[in-house]
C-alpha cells in the first residue's frame, strides 16, 4: 500500500524554529517514543522524509531540521559551512528538545556524513547513538562518483555555476541518479525546487559543496568509527545510484565487520521517496531486530 505523502505546504506550516549560533533553524517535531532523527541529503531538506514521516512517528518520536545552508533554514552568504558544524546542530537540536537518551540515526547523503560524526562522536563518550541506518550515500570517499554538476560547483567557477543553477539544473541531476522508473513528478521537482531556492539558496552551492573534500580529511576517523561495531549499522541502498549505489555497498562489505545490507533492485540515489514502503519495511526490521537481544536480555 503506497505511503501518503505530506504536501510541502503543510509541511512547512508544522515546523519550528530555534537559533543556533545566531542562525534560524527550521526543526520538525512528532510522535512519542525512542527518540528517533533524520538527517536530510545535499541539496534538498528535512521534507525528502514526509513519506515515511507519519508512519514512523506511530512508533518513535521523530526529529528532523533543515541544516544550516538548505530548505527553510538559513543560508549565510558568509560562511565555511562544515559537516562538523552540521553535527553540532544536531546536537543543539536535541538538546533544544532536552533529548538526554540515546539516539537513533536515520541518514541519507550528505547526512550520511552528519551521521558519521556523530558515531565518531558516540566512541568519544560526547554523544549516545543507540543504532544509525544509512541510506544512499559517500561513506568512502573512494567510492564516491560525483556528477558533473558536483564536480563543477567544487571547480574555481563554483560560485558562478551556483548562481546559474536552476530548476532546469536540478531536473537534469535528479534524472541522473533516480531510478528508470521512480524519478520525481513534476509537482515534487517544483517542490524541491522551492527548497534549494528559498533564501537564494544557489548563491551558497558552492559553499556548501565543500563536504566532498572535508569527507576525505575525516575519512580514517569515520570508518575506524564504523569498524569498531559500538553501534548497530544498517544500510538500505538503491542499487542503481551512479553517485552512492551497488558500489558503494560492495566496499562496505568489504571493510565493516558482520556487514548488514539491504540491496533495493532499480532504485536510484533517494530511496526514501523512490520506495518509501520498502525502505520503511526494511527499517523497521532493523529496529526489531536490535530490540530482540534486549527483550531476551530483560527475560532472562
Amino acid at each position: 500500500m503506497p505511503l501518503a505523502q505530506i504536501p510541502l505546504r503543510i509541511w512547512r506550516q508544522r515546523g519550528q524554529t530555534f537559533m543556533f549560533r545566531g542562525h534560524a533553524i527550521r526543526y520538525w517535531v512528532a510522535g512519542q517514543g525512542e527518540p528517533l532523527l533524520l538527517i536530510h541529503g545535499f541539496p534538498t531538506a528535512s521534507w525528502d522524509w514526509h513519506y515515511l514521516w507519519q508512519p514512523l512517528a506511530q512508533r518513535y518520536r521523530v526529529i528532523a531540521c533543515d541544516m544550516l545552508g538548505f530548505g527553510d533554514s538559513a543560508k549565510p552568504m558568509d560562511h565555511a559551512y562544515s559537516l562538523l558544524e552540521q553535527a553540532d546542530l544536531q546536537q543543539a537540536l536535541l538538546a533544544h528538545l532536552n533529548v538526554k537518551q540515546a539516539v537513533h540515526v536515520l541518514a541519507h547523503d550528505y547526512g550520511d556524513s552528519v551521521a558519521q560524526e556523530l558515531i565518531a562522536r558516540h566512541g568519544e563518550a560526547r554523544i549516545q547513538i543507540a543504532s544509525c541506518v544509512f541510506l544512499n550515500g559517500g561513506l568512502f570517499p573512494e567510492t564516491h562518483r560525483p556528477v558533473l554538476a558536483q564536480k563543477l560547483l567544487l571547480s574555481p567557477l563554483g560560485w558562478l555555476l551556483g548562481r546559474a543553477f536552476s530548476r532546469h539544473s536540478l531536473v537534469k541531476s535528479f534524472h541522473q541518479i533516480f531510478g528508470p522508473r521512480t524519478g520525481p513528478t513534476e509537482s515534487e521537482l517544483d517542490d524541491f525546487w522551492s527548497l534549494v531556492q528559498t533564501h537564494r539558496g544557489p548563491r551558497i552551492m558552492h559553499k556548501l559543496i565543500a563536504y566532498i573534500p572535508e569527507r576525505r580529511v575525516q575519512r580514517d576517523r569515520w570508518v575506524q568509527a564504523m569498524q569498531r561495531g559500538e553501534v548497530p549499522l544498517r544500510v538500505i541502498d538503491g542499487a542503481v545510484d551512479p553517485i552512492s549505489g551497488e558500489h558503494m555497498v560492495a566496499r562496505y562489505e568489504a571493510l565493516i565487520p558482520n556487514p548488514d545490507t539491504v540491496l533495493l533492485p532499480d532504485i536510484g540515489h533517494y530511496p526514501h521517496t523512490e520506495a518509501p514502503a520498502l525502505v520503511l519495511e526494511h527499517y523497521l526490521a532493523f529496529r526489531e531486530a536490535i530490540a530482540a537481544p534486549r527483550r531476551q536480555m530483560a527475560c532472562s
